[in-house]
């Protein structure tokens, strides 16, 4: 039989985060990644991860994406890019978190820098400490609402996006690509089947006028599209 006090533990945490009592569990729950200034209780995490062949180390907190370890989907972004088919230029990650995704292009191509971007100001300070952490010089991290103060063009586009942030949102880091890539650039996006890729291939498909699946890893699909090289 289960006791009372056990139901009095478990029953809040089923029907709403509102009944929570620990103000932790309330906080961390309630503040998105997807913010500018998350508001939570910090418990910095510090550990090694090897991406593109590279051990990097990672310092991570609460209110941001995946702060256990890198998440598959960036891995699997990353090791699907093809590098080798984006023109001369820089490189942009849009939403990068702590860094993982920006970090380890730059770190296994020094020749190209890399810009990344985010809304989360806790996570970009994250991200600046991994630059520093892993002697890595050749990023620009900056604010910027999706692509509010992004004012070049790249040569490639790289995003893992916020889905949880609302469609409306990753929506409009597809469609803004158009505007920030250089001809013949690429946008690689990641997203689960189940979290809108076949949607986000018709809006890629609409807005670049090809989109290809490049890669499918255990409903992770890896979308890329080029911009027409005569734009």
């Amino acid at each position: 039989m289960v006791s009372e006090r056990l139901i009095f533990f478990y029953w809040p945490l089923r029907t709403n985060y509102g009944k929570i009592k620990s103000k932790r569990w309330r906080r961390n729950l309630t503040n998105h990644y997807y913010t500018q200034n998350p508001d939570v209780l910090h418990e910095e995490q510090h550990w090694p991860f090897t991406l593109l062949g590279n051990e990097l180390l990672f310092t991570t907190d609460n209110g941001v994406f995946s702060k256990n370890r890198v998440d598959y989907g960036s891995r699997v972004l990353l090791e699907a890019f093809n590098a080798a088919k984006t023109p001369a230029g820089s490189w942009l990650d849009l939403g990068t978190g702590y860094g993982p995704i920006g970090l380890a292009l730059a770190k296994r191509w020094p020749d190209r820098q890399v810009t990344m971007v985010d809304v989360n100001e806790l996570a970009l300070e994250l991200a600046r400490k991994n630059a520093t952490a892993n002697q890595i010089e050749n990023v620009e991290i900056k604010t910027s609402d999706i692509y509010d103060q992004v004012t070049q063009r790249y040569a490639a586009i790289l995003t893992n996006p916020p889905v949880r942030a609302g469609k409306q949102v990753v929506t409009a880091m597809l469609t803004g690509a158009a505007d920030h890539l250089l001809p013949g650039g690429t946008l690689t996006v990641v997203l689960q089947k189940k979290q809108g890729a076949p949607s986000a291939e018709k809006t890629m498909q609409s807005t670049f006028g090809n989109c290809t699946i490049i890669k499918k890893d255990k409903g992770y699909y890896i979308l890329e599209s080029t911009k027409d090289a005569l734009v």
